[in-house]
C-alpha cells in the first residue's frame, strides 16, 4: 500500500472514514468503490502491509530474553497484561502503552488497543460467525435491552458479500442458532478432535462439534493479493501472505486501487461538527498526533468506526448548543450498555489413546461448539436467558514433560523426542446482556497527553452471567467425561469486562430515538449523514464472535450512505 499523505490544498471531501481496523477498512473500500472521495483517518501510525510485519519470520530464540517481556516493559502495560495477550515480544508492539494511554476503572475493564493502521484487525482471533434471527429477535422476546430494528433476512446478503470477500473456512452444519454461510474448505479436525466430535454426537443430544470458522484462506479459491493460510500460527505478528484478512491485506488496498482513497495516519479525532443550519455534520476535528496540530476536514457523510469506547468518546466529546450532552445523545444512551462476551470457565482432559497419531503444522483454529441452551423445549434453563457457545482444541503434550523425569543422556533424548500423550480443553464464550448502567463516561479532570478527556469503566457482569457460568463448567466437564476424557478438571480463571475483547453497544441501535442513538441504517437518528458501525452500535451481544456482522453493517451502511448522498438525501 502506497502512503497516501494529507494534502494541505484539499479539506473537504465525499466522505471521512474514522479507524481503520475491521469496520474502518470495509467502510472504506466500500464508499472508495461507490465513487466518493474518501479521507480515511487513524489516530495512530503508519503500518505498511508486509514491510512493517517485522517480527513475522523471527523465531522464539530471535527474541531478547527468549521472547518474555521485561520488567521495564511489563510496567508500560500494567492493564491489558492482565489478559495475557500481550506478554510476549513478537507481537507486543501492536498494543498501546497504558502510560501514555490512561483510563480509570470504577470497576476493572480489560481495555486491549492497538492503535496503528489496520487496528486490531491485525491482531485478532479472525473467528467469523454469523447472527441468527435467534439472536436478533432476543431482546424483544426476553424483554432486555431494546429490539432491534432489523432481522436476519436483512442482513443475510451482506454477510454473504464479507464471506465471499474475505474468506472464511468452516463447514456447513444447517442449525438455526448458526446460519451457515459461504464457506471456504473447512480445517480439519485433528484425531483426538474427530473422537470428541463424535462422542459428542451419540451422547447428548442437541449438542455438534465444529471446527471453527475463522477468515482464512483455505482451498484454491483466488484472492487478489493474498494467498492461502501457511498453517504458522504467527498471526498476531502481521501475516506477509495475507492468509487471514486484515484491512491491510484486503479492504484497504481495495480502496487504494479505486483512486478515491486519502489516509491519514497519525490524525486524532475530537470532535464531530454539527451544523446547526443544516441540522446535518459539516465534518471532524483533529489533532495531530505528532506536532498537535489542529486541523478541519469538512465532508458530506462520516463513518465512526473508531472502536465502540472510542467512538462513544468521539461523541460524547462533540458537544454544542443542539446537543450539550455529546451528538446524538438526546437519549442519554451514548456510553451506556457496555457488552463484551464473558470467558475464563470450561474444562481440559487427558486421553489415552492415538499414541500412534500426531498433525502436522500449527493450525489457527480449533474445535467449535455452537449454542444449545434456551433453543426451546428441554433445552431451556430457568435460572438464566440466552446462551454460550465453546471453543477449545486438542494437542499432544508439550516436551517438557520429560525433564520432571530428571534423566540424563541417551534416555533423556529420546524422551525429549517423544511427544507427550494428548490433551483438550474447551471454553465458555457466553452472553452478557445489555445493561443500562454498565457505562463508560468521561473524565474531564484527567486528560490524556493531546488533552482529551480520558475514558472511565463503571460495568460488571451480573447474576444472569453468574448463573450461566456454572453452567458453562458443568457442560464442559459433562462433554469431555462422555468422550472418554480422564482426569477432567473443570475451571472458572474469573473474568473481567473487556477481557473477552469484544467489547460493544455504547451506542446502540433501535427503532425509538428516545432510547437508542443510531437507526437501523446505522445512521444518528438526529443526524443522518453520521453512521457508526464499529461495536458501538450493537443493541445486544449474542455469545458469537462479533466482527463478522461489524463487517457486514458497514457494508450495508456504506451502501445505503452512497444511495442517500446521490438522492440528495444526506
Amino acid at each position: 500500500m502506497n502512503k497516501f499523505y494529507f494534502n494541505e490544498e484539499q479539506d473537504s471531501y465525499d466522505a471521512i472514514v474514522v479507524g481503520t481496523g475491521i469496520s474502518g477498512g470495509w467502510a472504506a473500500k466500500e464508499l472508495c468503490e461507490q465513487g466518493l472521495k474518501t479521507l480515511v483517518l487513524e489516530r495512530g501510525r503508519m503500518v505498511e502491509h508486509i514491510t512493517d510485519y517485522k517480527t513475522a519470520n523471527l523465531d522464539t530464540w530471535d527474541f531478547p530474553n527468549g521472547g518474555k517481556l521485561t520488567k521495564e516493559d511489563k510496567a508500560k502495560q500494567l492493564k491489558q497484561i492482565r489478559t495475557g495477550r500481550v506478554n510476549n515480544a513478537d507481537a507486543n508492539h501492536w498494543f498501546v502503552n497504558d502510560l501514555e494511554h490512561p483510563y480509570k476503572e470504577t470497576k476493572p475493564f480489560d481495555w486491549v488497543r492497538g492503535y496503528h493502521v489496520g487496528g486490531r484487525s491485525i491482531m485478532w482471533g479472525r473467528h467469523s460467525y454469523r447472527w441468527s434471527e435467534i439472536d436478533f429477535e432476543a431482546n424483544k422476546k426476553d424483554g432486555h435491552g431494546v429490539d432491534w430494528p432489523v432481522r436476519y433476512k436483512d442482513i443475510a446478503p451482506w454477510y454473504d458479500k464479507v464471506e465471499t470477500y474475505i474468506g472464511v473456512s468452516g463447514e456447513k452444519m444447517n442449525l438455526p442458532q448458526l446460519p451457515d454461510g459461504q464457506f471456504l474448505p473447512m480445517m480439519e479436525h485433528n484425531c483426538v478432535e474427530q473422537h470428541f466430535r463424535d462422542k459428542v454426537y451419540e451422547n447428548l443430544d442437541g449438542r455438534v462439534v465444529t471446527a471453527g470458522r475463522i477468515a482464512h484462506i483455505t482451498g484454491d479459491k483466488p484472492f487478489e493479493g493474498r494467498t492461502k493460510c501457511q498453517f504458522r500460527n504467527r498471526c498476531a505478528r502481521g501475516c506477509p501472505f495475507g492468509g487471514y484478512f486484515s484491512s491491510n491485506s484486503s479492504t484497504l488496498p481495495a480502496a487504494e486501487r479505486t483512486g478515491n482513497l486519502t489516509l491519514r495516519p497519525d490524525s486524532i479525532v475530537s470532535e464531530v461538527i454539527y451544523d446547526p443550519n443544516t441540522k446535518k455534520a459539516s465534518g471532524v476535528k483533529v489533532i495531530d498526533r505528532l506536532t498537535k496540530e489542529e486541523f478541519v476536514f469538512k465532508a458530506k457523510v462520516i463513518f465512526l468506526c473508531a472502536s465502540s469506547m472510542a467512538t462513544a468518546s468521539i461523541l460524547l466529546q462533540s458537544k454544542s448548543d443542539r446537543f450539550p450532552n455529546g451528538l446524538g445523545n438526546d437519549s442519554d444512551q451514548v456510553g451506556r450498555n457496555v457488552m463484551d462476551h464473558h470467558l475464563g470457565t470450561g474444562a481440559s482432559g487427558k486421553f489415552d489413546g492415538f499414541e500412534d497419531k500426531y498433525y502436522k503444522g500449527r493450525r489457527p483454529g480449533g474445535v467449535y461448539i455452537p449454542r444449545f441452551k434456551n433453543l426451546g423445549g428441554k433445552s431451556n434453563s430457568k435460572n438464566y436467558v440466552r446462551g454460550f457457545g465453546f471453543q477449545g482444541g486438542a494437542s499432544r503434550k508439550n516436551w517438557k514433560d520429560s525433564i520432571a523425569e530428571f534423566s540424563m543422556g541417551a534416555q533423556m533424548k529420546d524422551e525429549l523426542l517423544k511427544p507427550g500423550g494428548w490433551t483438550m480443553g474447551i471454553g465458555g464464550f457466553g452472553e452478557i446482556l445489555p445493561y443500562e448502567d454498565n457505562r463508560m463516561t468521561l473524565d474531564y479532570n484527567t486528560l490524556d497527553g493531546w488533552g482529551l478527556p480520558t475514558v472511565n469503566f463503571n460495568a460488571d457482569i451480573r447474576d444472569n452471567e453468574l448463573k450461566m457460568r456454572e453452567d458453562i463448567i458443568v457442560n464442559a466437564a459433562e462433554m469431555l467425561e462422555k468422550a472418554g476424557f480422564r482426569d477432567v478438571k473443570a475451571r472458572d480463571g474469573g473474568y473481567n469486562m473487556g477481557h473477552g475483547i469484544h467489547e460493544m453497544g455504547t451506542a446502540r441501535m433501535g427503532r425509538d430515538p428516545k432510547t437508542s442513538v443510531v437507526n437501523g441504517h446505522n445512521q444518528i437518528h438526529a443526524v443522518q449523514n453520521v453512521y457508526v458501525t464499529d461495536g458501538a452500535f450493537m443493541a445486544s451481544s449474542s455469545c458469537v464472535n462479533p466482527s463478522l456482522t461489524y463487517m457486514a453493517f458497514t457494508a450495508r451502511a456504506a451502501n445505503h450512505a452512497a444511495q442517500e448522498l446521490k438522492k440528495g438525501n444526506i
